[in-house]
C-alpha cells in the first residue's frame, strides 16, 4: 500500500481529466500538513485533497469536506492572495518521482500576468507542499525544513527549488535492457529490493509484483540471475513500463476476506485464491474506499481491543478450571476400589490378627487375589469403615465434578462463540451488542447512567447472502443474533446450518416449502465454515437440519441450541462468489 510512483502517474492522469485548463476557486488548510482546493475544470467542480502527512501523504479528489479552522495558517493565506483564482496551465509529474507539480498562470496586484509553482512531494516523512515563484525560488512551504533538520536541501523561504537526490536511481521509463541488467544483476541484495532501489518510483509491490510475472522468486540473490533469467525479467518489467506509459491503469483494491491488503493501479496476479480483487473506475475512488476501509476496521480492533482481553481472560481462566476439575475427576476412579476394600475386610477381616498391616483375599468380583493395607492401629471394623468413608467421599466429589466440568465445558463454549463473535465484527453496533451480552453474564461490571435523551446505537443485523439460485442465506453475527434469526425470523421449513461441535454463526436458508438446490447447501455450508472458529482450516465439518427440529432448553445461554437427528456435510471455508447483500437493503 505504498503511494508510489506509478500510483502518482494514474493520478495526474486523472488531474488532467479534471483539472486540465481548469482553475483553484477555493482554497483551505484543514490541517496543519493539508489543504482542501476546489477547483473547476472541464468535468465541473471538484474537490481535491493534498496531504503531507508523514504518515499518510495522499492525493485525490474527494467529495467529502473536512472543517477548517476559523483563522486560516500563514501557508494558506499566502496561497489564497497568489493563487486563489489562478489558471491551470500544466499539472506534471518529473519522471516517475513521487512529485506532482501544478504550473499556474495568475495576475498580481498591478495586472500583470505571473506564473507560479505548486509542488507536491509525497515522499513519507519527507513529504511537503511547496509554492515556488516562475524562478522556483521557494516563497513558502507546508513545512519548513532547515539545515539542522537535512544536511541535503532546505526548504525555507528564499531558497532555490530542487528535486531532492539523496538516493541515485535509473528512470524506470527510459533505462534501456544493457542499463537494467547492469544495474539489478551487480546489486548485493535479493531481486525484488535491487528492483525498487535502483528504480525510480517503484516499491516493494510493483518490485514483487514484476518477479512475480516473470516466474522469479523475488527473495533469490539478484547476482544469481543468469542471462536468460535476467533479459525475462527486463522485458516483463518493460511490459509494465508500457502499461503506465499509455496510461492504462486499472485501479484495485486486493481483499482478503473484507479486509483491504493492498491497492494498486495495475493489476496485481501476485495473491492467491484466498484474496480477492475489486476494480475501481478511478484512483481516487480507489483511495477513499481503501483508506475508509482500513480506518473503519482499525477503530473497529481498538474498540473490541478491551472486550478481546476480557474474554481471553475469562477463557484462560475457565480452561485452567476445566483442566483442575478433569484432574480431580480422574482421582475419583479410585473409589469403587476402596469400596471392594471396604466390602472384603467386613467378608474376611473377622480372623485377621491385631496389627496386622495387610492381609490378602480374594475379589469375588474379578476372582483375583489382593492386597489390602490396613492401619495397624484400627480393628478389622475400623479399617472398613475407613475404606467406606474414602468410597462416599469420593463418590460426592465425582457428583459435583460432573455438574460442574459441565458448567465449566457450557463457559467456555460460550466464551468461545463470543470470541467467534468478535471475529467477524465489522462495525460498532456489532460491538455493542457482544458488551451487552457480556454485561448480562457478568463478565462486565454494569453501569448504570443517569442520562436521558442519548443516542440510540444503530441496531446491528445479520449478514446477508443470495445464493447462486436466488434463496437468501441469513448469517448471524453474535449470540443474540442467532437466537433472533433461528428462533424469530426463520419458519419451520428453513433449513439451519452450523459447524459441527465449534464455536460458529447460525446460518439459516429461507424457504417456503424446504426444498433447496444441492448448490444452495453446498454455498451455505462454506457459509457455515467460514464464519466458524474453524474458517483456517481446508474444510469443515457442517450440520445442517430443518429449523423445526432446533430446539432451545430452558435457560440456555444466548446461541446454544440442541438438535437430535441432522445431516452433515463437509465444506470448505471460502465464500468467494456467493452474492452478498449491503446493509440495509
Amino acid at each position: 500500500m505504498a503511494f508510489d510512483g506509478i500510483t502518482i502517474a494514474a493520478m495526474v492522469q486523472e488531474l488532467h481529466r479534471n483539472l486540465d485548463g481548469g482553475r483553484f476557486n477555493k482554497i483551505a488548510q484543514p490541517e496543519s500538513d493539508a489543504l482542501m482546493i476546489t477547483g473547476k475544470g472541464a468535468n465541473g467542480q471538484c474537490r481535491l485533497l493534498i496531504s503531507a502527512s508523514a504518515s499518510l501523504p495522499l492525493i485525490y479528489f474527494t467529495d467529502k469536506n473536512k472543517p477548517s479552522p476559523l483563522t486560516a495558517p500563514n501557508f494558506c493565506m499566502l496561497l489564497r492572495k497568489h493563487i486563489g483564482s489562478a489558471r491551470i496551465s500544466s499539472i506534471r509529474q518529473p519522471g516517475m518521482e513521487r512529485v506532482v507539480e501544478f504550473e499556474l498562470e495568475h495576475r498580481n496586484e498591478m495586472g500583470d500576468p505571473c506564473k507560479k509553482f505548486l509542488i507536491v512531494e509525497l515522499m513519507g516523512k519527507h513529504s511537503n507542499i511547496i509554492f515556488c515563484d516562475e524562478n522556483r525560488m521557494i516563497l513558502d512551504s507546508i513545512k519548513h525544513v532547515s539545515s539542522h533538520m537535512s544536511s541535503v536541501r532546505e526548504v525555507l523561504p528564499g531558497r532555490d527549488y530542487f528535486l531532492p537526490h539523496t538516493q541515485e536511481k535509473s528512470d524506470p521509463l527510459t533505462i534501456t535492457e544493457t542499463e537494467f541488467i547492469e544495474t539489478i544483476c551487480h546489486k548485493p541484495c535479493n531481486i525484488s529490493k535491487a528492483l525498487y532501489t535502483s528504480l525510480t518510483g517503484l516499491s516493494p509491490l510493483i518490485a514483487e509484483e514484476i518477479c512475480y510475472r516473470a516466474s522469479i522468486d523475488g527473495s533469490d540473490a539478484a547476482q544469481s540471475l543468469n542471462e536468460t533469467a535476467a533479459t525475462h525479467l527486463y522485458h516483463t518489467f518493460r511490459r509494465l513500463m508500457d502499461q503506465v506509459v499509455e496510461g492504462d491503469f486499472t485501479p484495485n483494491i486486493i481483499y482478503r476476506d473484507n479486509e483491504p491488503v493492498e491497492y494498486a493501479v495495475l493489476p496485481l496476479t501476485q495473491y492467491g485464491s484466498e484474496y480477492h480483487s475489486e476494480t475501481f473506475p478511478t484512483v481516487s475512488s480507489m483511495l477513499e474506499t481503501y483508506y475508509a476501509s482500513r480506518d473503519t476496521l482499525n477503530r473497529i480492533r481498538q474498540k473490541s481491543s478491551d472486550l478481546r482481553r476480557i474474554v481471553q481472560t475469562a477463557l484462560e481462566r475457565n480452561r485452567k478450571k476445566y483442566a483442575l476439575q478433569q484432574k480431580q475427576m480422574k482421582d475419583t476412579a479410585k473409589k469403587d476400589k476402596y469400596k471392594v476394600y471396604g466390602e472384603l475386610i467386613n467378608t474376611y477381616g473377622y480372623g485377621l490378627e491385631e496389627g496386622c498391616k495387610s492381609f490378602k483375599a480374594l475379589n469375588y468380583y474379578t476372582n483375583e487375589e489382593i492386597t489390602i493395607p490396613l492401619d495397624p492401629t484400627l480393628t478389622p471394623q475400623e479399617n472398613a469403615k475407613k475404606y467406606f468413608d474414602r468410597y462416599g467421599k469420593l463418590k460426592r466429589t465425582e457428583e459435583a465434578l460432573t455438574e460442574q466440568l459441565a458448567d465449566t465445558e457450557s463457559e467456555i463454549e460460550h466464551l468461545e462463540s463470543i470470541s467467534n463473535a468478535l471475529d467477524i465484527a465489522l462495525a460498532e453496533s456489532d460491538l455493542s451488542q457482544i458488551k451487552e451480552e457480556l454485561t448480562e453474564y457478568g463478565y462486565i461490571k454494569k453501569h448504570y447512567s443517569g442520562k436521558k435523551g442519548a443516542k440510540a446505537q444503530t441496531k446491528s443485523k445479520p449478514f446477508h447472502y443470495v445464493s447462486s439460485d436466488g434463496f437468501d442465506i441469513f448469517v448471524g453475527k453474535n449470540n443474540f443474533q442467532n437466537d433472533e434469526l433461528t428462533f424469530k425470523q426463520a419458519t419451520g421449513n428453513d433449513w439451519w446450518f452450523h459447524a459441527k461441535k465449534m464455536a460458529g454463526s447460525h446460518v439459516v436458508v429461507k424457504t417456503p416449502d424446504g426444498e433447496l438446490p444441492d448448490r444452495t447447501f453446498e454455498e451455505a455450508g462454506r457459509l457455515a465454515a467460514y464464519y466458524s472458529k474453524g474458517r483456517t482450516a481446508p474444510k469443515v465439518e457442517i450440520d445442517y437440519i430443518q429449523k423445526k427440529h432446533v430446539k432451545k432448553p430452558g435457560g440456555a445461554k444466548p446461541g446454544f441450541v440442541v438438535y437430535y437427528t441432522n445431516y452433515s456435510l463437509m465444506a470448505e471455508p471460502d465464500i468467494t462468489g456467493i452474492q452478498e447483500v449491503p446493509s440495509g437493503k
